[in-house]
């Protein structure tokens, strides 16, 4: 392939909004990685995401790691990462975080390096079922000296967590099962089922978490998922017949809604 203009040309007749960015993107990760960059693109033009094809995914101003079959980090879920934070900060003290459902552990590596940045002190732990998902967490996280773990949902966490964890982020699998086909290809054909695939009200692995979440928060410890508008008043339902009071936060910026649920004080 010419150069970064015919691969413009290419990348644009196939559709691809950011072609520019992307013929960028895609000749850096071939000069830094010795693919071969018409491999790239016809790989891309196929409908391979573009952050499998360079390795990571940006969010929140950090690159993340990312592998094919892993869930690739949405722009949305920085609210949820953020409204995390303003909790940890109304804490005024160390917090225990873990990251459940973690895919690739981008929710829990914002968070580290948010409060990192502001000098507030919090210990991180994750987990995913996904034995792929869990090697690329371990790559994002192990720099920071946070543990992943591999089971289902609270399975593998170590006891000693239980009843002690201040924040418990579980971005689950939250689109319903029909609404699965209308999905775009990149994410539908691409992407792994059990990170998309919510059940038929998109909740069925929320009810799990919700279930076991009461004896593994800190007194006053909050549970985080992010929902849909319509699934948020179902959720908060959800949360409060398992012992958690519920509350729905929303972001017009980041077209994101967000459902905490809080374990009482006492």
């Amino acid at each position: 392939m010419a150069g970064e203009t015919e691969v413009v040309e290419v990348l644009r007749a196939a559709g691809c909004v950011f072609a520019e960015d992307e013929a960028r993107l895609l000749a850096e990760a071939a000069a830094e990685t010795g693919a071969d960059l018409g491999d790239l693109v016809g790989r891309r033009v196929s409908g391979t995401p573009l952050e499998y094809l360079l390795g990571w995914a940006e969010f929140r101003g950090l690159r993340v790691a990312v592998a094919p079959g892993v869930f690739v980090p949405r722009q949305r879920s920085a609210f949820l990462v953020e409204t995390a934070a303003g909790l940890a900060r109304d804490r005024d003290r160390h917090s225990v975080v873990v990251d459940l459902c973690c895919g690739s552990g981008a929710l829990g590596l914002a968070l580290a390096t948010t409060m990192a940045a502001e000098r507030t002190p919090m210990t991180l732990a994750a987990a995913d079922i996904d034995p792929v998902a869990v090697d690329c967490a371990r790559r994002n996280l192990t720099p920071l000296g946070a543990p992943v773990y591999q089971g289902d949902l609270f399975e593998p966490l170590p006891e000693e967590l239980r009843g002690c964890i201040d924040i418990l982020l579980a971005n689950t699998p939250y689109v319903p099962s029909g609404m699965i086909a209308r999905m775009p290809p990149e994410a539908r054909d691409h992407e792994p089922r059990t990170a998309l695939d919510g059940g038929p009200d998109g909740l069925d692995v929320f009810r799990r978490v919700a279930e076991g979440a009461r004896s593994w928060l800190s007194p006053g410890g909050h549970l985080l998922i992010e929902s849909s508008e319509a699934q948020a008043p179902v959720a908060v339902e959800v949360l409060a017949e398992h012992g958690l009071a519920g509350r729905i936060a929303e972001s017009e910026e980041h077209y994101a809604t967000v459902v905490i649920g809080t374990r009482p004080a006492r």
